[in-house]
């Protein structure tokens, strides 16, 4: 993670940190029940709670990921959120009432609440925070000071050392010694505070950038020993940290996930993705956060992104319905300048107004949530490609998707192990009939998908 300019470092820092989702608590189902966490990308509490009881409750998600929620320095780009000043919930996407409302909100609509925590560092330059905080680089009153932070005072510029990729600046943001025990005691009264607010775990940002035994002390000091840690850890070929090394403490994001799904569905054949995940080399499915798209690789263009139409649509349609990993939908805003923050800092008043694309509640997305929840522990039987890029596949007798990304449409009698009867293609809302074999006859579009569950038995 290090990008060409200040700013766009800065960006790739956030993306530096990234990766896992799902908690445990209130009215939630227990962890993993339900695995999808929506991530609310710069949406301020206020609207995230909206969401909770209008789209993501009911579509089935069983996680919202917030973005920090901790003081951060001032400015409109969204990587001022990744530039902490202090551990008060101050940022410019709402106090810490509004902190509160909204995990409660979400609590009561059956969405946990993950937040993303950024631990690593501080921020650079000087000033007055957005919770009224004074700073300097180094200096942090009441907090921190120069003492407190790694010996290195210059930025990461060798990913092959370990010591320069663990105690030098990210993009120049000052590094804090996690391997201190007031740092991180420091860091966990932080984290406390916010699972005292009912928070049901967290994203750790740039955890790379930390050594796994300073997370792992920091994780033992927490109140809920049980809380949820994702951690962002990004893989980089023959670099001196291993996302691997994370795996004891929680889960890991694996990035090489959304990478390949990249090449996949814009050069590659869909038929290949019949053994995709460990088979492909990517980490133990029940340690691995896995996304189409996070806030940095979107900019960065290491992904898909929204501006990618069909492709990024099917490879999230993919993701939901696959056995892989525990699935995260990123949520956020059109933009055409990288650095640009979130339209009318953070307030969404609708879905597709203001540049808010809002991922979790497009359709095809959407209906893929309750579909990975019917799902649920059932492995892909009835695998069916026509060696290019038109596949199908089901999970067991409880689900059966089809995709078709190509030019033409697919005529085509699917063999599954459905139960006969019934059923609402979730993708378009049109009735399908399996029948006493398991087979049902449909046609798909050029770039669309069909999705069938057993908790869709009728379009209504």
């Amino acid at each position: 993670m290090a990008r060409k300019s200040m700013a766009a470092a800065l960006a790739l820092m956030a993306g530096a940190a990234a990766a896992l989702t799902f908690p445990a608590q209130a009215q939630a189902a227990p962890p993993g029940e339900k695995d999808v966490t929506a991530v609310m990308f710069e949406w301020n509490f206020a609207s995230v709670a909206k969401a909770c009881t209008d789209t993501l409750g009911p579509a089935g998600y069983g996680y919202v990921q917030v973005s920090p929620p901790q003081e951060h320095i001032q400015g409109g780009q969204w990587w001022t959120s990744y530039q902490p000043v202090s551990y008060k919930i101050a940022g410019r996407l709402g106090d810490r009432n509004a902190f509160k409302n909204m995990i409660d909100t979400c609590h009561a609509a059956g969405v946990k609440v993950v937040a993303d925590a950024v631990i690593n560092h501080m921020s650079a330059g000087s000033g007055t925070g957005t919770g009224g905080s004074s700073y300097s680089k180094y200096d942090y009153p009441g907090l921190y000071s120069s003492p407190d932070m790694d010996n290195c005072t210059s930025q990461i510029s060798n990913y092959q050392d370990r010591t320069n990729v663990q105690e030098c600046e990210l993009v120049g943001l000052a590094d804090l010694d996690t391997g201190e025990d007031y740092v991180r005691g420091k860091i966990a009264g932080y984290l406390n505070d916010l699972l005292s607010l009912g928070v049901d775990g967290f994203r750790i940002d740039a955890a790379k950038h930390m050594a796994a035994g300073d997370l792992a002390n920091i994780k033992s000091r927490l109140t809920n020993p049980n809380a949820y840690w994702k951690q962002e850890a990004i893989f980089g070929a023959g670099e001196a940290v291993s996302p691997t090394e994370y795996i004891g403490t929680g889960d890991v994001q694996e990035f090489r996930y959304a990478r390949d799904l990249k090449r996949v569905f814009n050069n590659e054949s869909l038929a290949y993705l019949s053994n995709f995940g460990e088979g492909w080399g990517h980490m133990a499915s029940g340690s691995a956060a896995v996304f189409v798209d996070n806030h940095d690789t979107e900019r960065g263009g290491d992904t898909l992104s929204y501006k990618d139409g069909a492709n990024y649509t099917l490879a999230n349609v993919f993701m939901l319905a696959w056995p892989y990993g525990s699935p995260d939908v990123h949520s956020g805003y059109e933009w055409s300048d990288r650095d640009a923050g979130p339209p009318s800092g953070g307030a969404v008043a609708a879905c597709y107004s203001d540049g808010w694309k809002c991922q979790h509640a497009w359709r095809e997305i959407s209906s893929m949530v309750a579909f990975r929840n019917a799902a649920r522990g059932e492995a892909v039987t009835d695998w069916w490609d026509n060696g290019a890029d038109q596949i199908a596949f089901g999970r067991g007798s409880k689900a059966y998707v089809a995709i078709n990304h190509e030019s033409s449409s697919l005529t085509r009698t699917f063999e599954t192990s459905l139960p006969a009867g019934g059923y609402c293609d979730v993708q378009t809302g049109n009735p399908v009939t399996v029948n006493d074999s398991g087979q049902f006859t449909a046609t798909l579009g050029s770039n669309t998908a069909l999705a069938l569950h057993t908790g869709a038995r009728s379009c209504g």
